[in-house]
């Protein structure tokens, strides 16, 4: 019968060679490992563990209609931090005979893409200005996008179908991860762009919108009219035994947000989150998920910028000079963000600057992002980032209130 050993180095180069210079495999300190169904891992794991983590549900197993975000491959043409400038480039397409521009393309830095067609395509479209909207760009930073396929390369028609201008909202998480860490779980109530919450190419988030809405675009509507809940008929089932009644499901989203957003489940299970879709613990203890729910609703109120706490600042703006962005630079001591060497953020806190969704650290990533556009911030970004740090605040302090509340894994 064949064995396989597992062994592991570490150290800098020079330690690594002088260990391989005095060791052949018969030397190596070797364990045995037994790699399991479906992954058959070449690495040692907690397979009492892993049968625990095993015995919940599949995420994609309750929620079976999940999509990538979308793509543009023009990021810089087809979405904006302004609505209007992206207006006007779209008005500009279409309208403005740009077929004999030959300077179109290179001020807009189009590369090979066929805009020709693309202004053909939408100057036929009376409506075409229905295609502007936001878009979850990045956490916390919802950026104007024009989502058409005749600019966009792949728009993803189920994200359009469920989410572009409906009221519905999903969950957002990655199915493996290169992190040492899984902080890979956001929701939306936008089309989420592929690199909303990691823009390592492993790590392109799936998306579970909550409610699914017919394809009425392609007359596929008749089997139903109305929205469904995108929660399948075996979860249905197996969460009613537990409970013994069928929740809303809004509830049923919000305790799966609180779940994933308990530290202790992001630490017991670490190395099974990095390898696949995570999974759902199920408990049948009613009050317990009612509990763990209503953390899930203020997680999710305050991640979609609907929540009345974030009215309540505990950030100052001070220095002197005008908001444009033109360097970033956190000083822990003073508990300040500069945005430049006059004008500061003060008041945040190092485990809220330092805090990270999926592979972004979030303040600075939102920051950063607007240094290299080198915008200058209006009063309407000064105060959204000032309530971004509150939710920040309140995720950490709800992310201990769910571990509070849950007696011990597994769940019973």
């Amino acid at each position: 019968m064949t064995k396989i050993y597992h062994a592991d180095l570490w150290g800098s180069r020079e330690d690594k060679y002088r260990y391989l210079q005095e060791h052949d495999v018969t030397t190596v300190e070797w364990t045995e490992i037994f790699p399991q169904s479906p992954f058959y891992l070449f690495c040692p794991q907690n397979t009492d563990l892993l049968t625990e983590y095993n015995s919940g549900w599949k995420i994609t197993e309750i929620m079976p209609v999940h999509v990538y975000g979308f793509k543009s491959h023009r990021d810089h043409y087809a979405i904006d931090f302004d609505a209007n400038a992206l207006k006007h480039r779209i008005d500009e397409l279409v309208k403005i005979s740009i077929l004999d521009d030959p300077i179109y393309s290179s001020k807009h830095n189009l590369g090979s893409w066929d805009y020709k067609s693309a202004s053909q395509a939408l100057s036929k479209q009376k409506d075409y200005l229905e295609n502007l909207d936001l878009c979850a760009y990045r956490p916390f930073d919802n950026r104007p996008m024009f989502y058409s396929s005749l600019i966009m390369d792949r728009i993803r028609p189920a994200l359009k179908r469920h989410l572009f201008k409906k009221n519905n909202f999903c969950l957002v998480c990655s199915r493996q991860i290169s992190h040492l860490e899984y902080k890979h779980f956001f929701v939306s109530d936008l089309v989420p762009n592929d690199c909303l919450i990691s823009n390592i190419t492993k790590e392109s988030n799936h998306n579970f919108p909550l409610y699914l809405y017919p394809d009425t675009a392609n007359q596929q509507g008749n089997l139903f009219v109305e929205k469904s809940p995108n929660l399948s008929s075996d979860f249905i089932t197996a969460i009613r035994e537990k409970l013994s009644y069928i929740p809303t499901p809004e509830a049923i989203f919000y305790y799966i947000y609180a779940i994933f957003h308990s530290p202790t489940y992001r630490q017991r299970y670490a190395e099974f989150l990095k390898i696949d879709f995570p999974r759902v613990p199920l408990t049948s203890n009613d009050k317990l998920f009612k509990d763990l729910g209503a953390k899930g609703q203020e997680l999710v109120d305050l991640h979609l910028m609907k929540s009345n706490k974030l009215n309540n600042l505990i950030t100052k703006i001070g220095g002197d000079g005008d908001n444009a962005v033109t360097e970033v630079t956190y000083k822990p001591k003073e508990q300040r963000v500069y945005i430049n060497k006059t004008r500061y953020f003060e008041g945040i806190a190092p485990d809220v600057w330092e805090f990270k969704i999926g592979g972004y650290q979030v303040l600075s990533k939102w920051l950063k992002d607007r240094n290299k556009a080198k915008r200058t911030l209006s009063f309407d970004e000064l105060l959204h980032y000032q309530k971004v740090v509150v939710a920040l605040k309140k995720t950490m302090e709800l992310m201990e209130e769910i571990d509070q509340l849950i007696p011990s894994f597994p769940i019973e």
